[in-house]
């Protein structure tokens, strides 16, 4: 069993943790919130710590889940961050959904340390994150992820080394590219059954077994046609992850207008008001 810290302990992060506790991990928590950080040990055990440098030090592997570049780079590089209290040959993996560039950034840093980094953002959403099926896709070097790799398992049902640092945000902007479209694909469905006086469930519960079947129909259909989005990964999150790959692009030369297209869309629906909606609430521009 491994000595470990997590750093952010959010709707990801909470259950990510937990796991690690569950799997008989030593476990210390730091979050920003200190009431959270409390909560999660009243829960599964385990300790928190008031910095996240005291949280890291002495671990063999520092997890990070927080919100964008800024954040990451306060809990990492920053005076009071991991990387001044973690030891030599420990391994730092960050399951935040960042840039590549402020990976390399981070990665930089902790060779200097001899410390391993991994850029390791996650799919799956707060289910897969709770019932500890996330897919992790994986930037860094080769000996660092075979040493972490059996500790990551703790909640991921697959994971993937994509290629050097940075590779792993790179496949994840490649998935919220293809949520987006997904997405609103399936919000024009649902307008459409409405408008065409269909029984959607009768349509879904067809098509969804053939070539347009998702697991965005399987799991969303239901809930976009009964105006329910109070669940999920909600649309402030992913427009920040939308920015980032539209950002990527325009450096790499990727043209990306269906996302770029949806991105505002998404911004439409942050101007009534839900941001805090889930994904799914892109039907709801057809309701206004």
């Amino acid at each position: 069993m491994a000595k470990t810290a997590f750093i952010g302990l959010g709707t990801m992060g909470f259950p990510m943790a937990g796991h690690l506790a569950a799997k008989g991990h030593e476990v210390c928590v730091f979050n920003r919130t200190s009431a959270k950080a409390e909560a999660w040990t009243s829960q599964h055990g385990g300790k928190f710590a008031l910095t996240p440098a005291e949280a890291a030090k002495d671990a063999d592997f520092v997890f990070v889940c927080v919100g964008n570049d800024e954040d990451l780079r306060s809990v990492t590089i920053a005076e009071t961050g991991v990387l001044s209290s973690m030891k030599s040959g420990s391994v730092l993996i960050d399951h935040t959904t960042a840039s590549a560039d402020v990976a390399r950034e981070i990665y930089a840093a902790a060779s200097e340390k001899n410390i391993g980094f991994l850029d390791a953002p996650v799919s799956g959403g707060q289910a897969g994150a709770e019932q500890g099926v996330l897919s992790v896709m994986i930037g860094g070097d080769e000996a660092v992820y075979a040493k972490a790799e059996p500790i990551i398992a703790s909640f991921s049902r697959s994971q993937k080394l994509m290629g050097g640092s940075g590779s792993g945000q790179l496949a994840k902007m490649v998935n919220q590219i293809c949520i987006a479209g997904l997405v609103q694909g399936l919000a024009e469905a649902v307008h459409f059954i409405q408008k065409a006086g269909l029984d959607g469930e009768k349509v879904f519960d067809v098509i969804q077994h053939g070539a347009a079947g998702s697991w965005q129909m399987a799991n969303r259909h239901k809930t976009m046609l009964n105006d329910e989005f109070d669940f999920g990964f909600a649309v402030d999150w992913m427009r920040k992850d939308l920015s980032i790959a539209l950002n990527e692009a325009r450096k790499n030369g990727a043209q990306l207008p269906v996302t770029a297209l949806v991105d505002q869309f998404y911004a439409e629906v942050q101007q009534k008001g839900g941001g805090r909606w889930d994904t799914s609430s892109l039907v709801k521009r057809f309701n206004s």
